[in-house]
């Protein structure tokens, strides 16, 4: 009963004080695998409850044994994997055994499995109760003569394998704090919006895309704010679509029964403003998707692995990392993807998760620092995008926003728009001449005239130029200069109906006069 009693001390020991689980309790319930994958020098220990009698047996025990240990590196993917052997038993070896324990054992041909053993039989319980205790931080004592009664050992026993139950239990709650409600409202929602998109011009279309929320930095600068949260459910084409309902299906639904619904939603929320917002920041591109919201599922993930760290590379740790690092490699490698929102999206899902943090669990301080650090984040981010335009906007972008505003005949708007960037040194002969229009549009002649004549200086062949300051001549009653223009268009563009048309105008007036 000693060795039966010991067997039970050690499997607790094990488990309540170094928090290994079990893998496996063998047939009559002598012989129990734990693991414990995070540590660094012993992942597993194998306890076996067994009377040795030759040197001979255990010296093939322990060969099984690091095969069975071989095979458990190779499916987990380990690079090394050390287990400790342990031997319950009333009595050592009857011949030479020593040398068989001495340095660990590992088997030949290129194994990564060493197998440390030792007997825990009571003549040798000093000794090794030595060793167990340098190989692991918290110490184990019992004492050798201790007198046991049978039902002492059921009593251990059942401690022992209660307790592995309730730690197994207390683990997969921390998983289930709540259905994934609001990842699926979210790709029923993003869903319906490329239809909708679909429908109303095309997923692809940029107008359409604009039209219905996408983050464009004109528009943000002329205070559409709402452009900030609006584009996490527009996707522009159907493969962007699939691929992000995918990864939000996994991802956002993993996130959510940990964190719970609620902070789910604003985890998910604020990452992606935050993906939006580093987009609004360092890229001028028109962009829509939920990629910074999904990669702030990941920022949320990694400070859950933070809080819970051995579970978290026990379970989803490593595969977390590794599609994350795939994921951001790509953004710097392949075009067209906007690595800053997706950047943006990792911190501001990380900051979130910090601040309303884990069910169940509070953290004040950090939850004060992490608020501090997003405000601080938020407030740099707006302060840099919108305190110079010129860094967010490109001219592409200008010229967009513009033709948006022209189509929709808001002239003011163009003008406002553009009044600045035109003022610039290097204002191009295309924003001049959009700017122009919109004068010619809203009445203000003069300075529509001066911009064309600009347009042409910059650029002799812009042949619209001279059509349309052609045209202010010509209401000026200024003929022959309009004819001038008109001819310049011509000469540049020579079948334009428009241009012959006022031409023939032209030679009528002239003709009648």
């Amino acid at each position: 009963m000693q060795e039966e009693y010991m067997f039970w001390r050690l499997a607790l020991h094990f488990i309540s004080d170094l928090d290994f689980r079990i893998v496996q309790l063998g047939e009559g319930e002598k012989e129990l695998w734990l693991e414990k994958m995070e540590n660094k020098q012993l992942q597993v220990i194998r306890l076996l409850r067994y009377d040795l009698d030759w040197s001979s047996w255990m010296e093939r025990d322990i060969e099984n044994t690091a095969a069975n240990g071989e095979r458990i590196r190779q499916r987990l993917a380990k690079k090394q994997l050390g287990i400790l052997n342990i031997y319950v038993s009333s009595y050592p070896p009857v011949d030479d055994y020593e040398y068989r324990l001495e340095s660990p054992f590992q088997l030949p041909e290129r194994s990564k499995t060493e197998v440390t053993s030792m007997i825990m039989a009571p003549a040798l319980y000093e000794i090794e109760t030595a060793k167990l205790n340098r190989l692991f931080s918290a110490p184990f004592h019992i004492p050798a003569d201790v007198h046991i009664e049978p039902e002492e050992i059921e009593d251990l026993k059942q401690k022992t394998l209660m307790g592995a139950v309730k730690k197994e239990k207390e683990e997969q709650a921390v998983f289930r704090a709540a259905k994934p409600v609001f990842t699926y409202a979210f790709i029923v929602i993003q869903v319906l919006m490329f239809l909708l998109l679909e429908w109303r011009g095309g997923s692809t279309n940029t107008s359409t895309l604009i039209q219905y929320g996408a983050k464009f930095n004109p528009l943000i600068l002329e205070g559409e704010w709402w452009r900030f949260f609006t584009p996490m459910v527009l996707h522009i084409g159907v493969v962007h679509l699939l691929m992000n309902t995918l990864a939000l299906f996994y991802l956002g639904a993993a996130v959510e029964r940990i964190f719970g619904n609620v902070r789910f939603l604003l985890i998910y929320i604020f990452a992606g403003f935050s993906g939006t917002l580093a987009s609004f920041t360092f890229s001028d591109s028109l962009s829509a998707g939920a990629s910074g919201a999904i990669f702030g599922c990941f920022g949320a993930l990694l400070y859950f692995g933070c809080i819970y760290k051995e579970l978290f590379f026990r379970t989803i740790g490593m595969n977390i990392i590794v599609v994350l690092g795939i994921n951001l490699v790509l953004g710097f490698v392949l075009p067209g993807i906007d690595n800053a929102g997706h950047i943006g999206g990792i911190i501001g899902g990380f900051l979130a998760a910090a601040i309303v943090h884990l069910p169940k669990k509070k953290k004040p301080r950090y939850q004060l620092l992490a608020f501090i650090s997003a405000v601080l984040l938020i407030g740099s981010f707006l302060w840099y995008g919108f305190s110079d335009h010129s860094r967010v906007v490109d001219e592409q972008s200008l010229l967009i926003a513009a033709g948006e505003y022209i189509q929709a005949e808001e002239y003011e708007k163009v003008i406002e728009l553009l009044e600045g960037p035109a003022q610039s040194d290097d204002a191009s002969a295309n924003i001049l001449f959009q700017l122009a229009y919109a004068e010619i549009q809203s009445g203000k002649i003069a300075q529509a005239k001066e911009h064309f004549q600009s347009v042409i200086d910059q650029d002799d062949q812009f042949h619209e130029a001279y059509y349309n300051l052609a045209l202010i001549y010509l209401n000026e009653n200024k003929v022959t200069e309009a004819k001038d223009l008109v001819n310049k268009a011509i000469e540049l563009k020579s079948d334009e109906e428009l241009y012959t048309n006022l031409l023939e105008q032209i030679r009528e007036y002239e003709a009648g006069n």
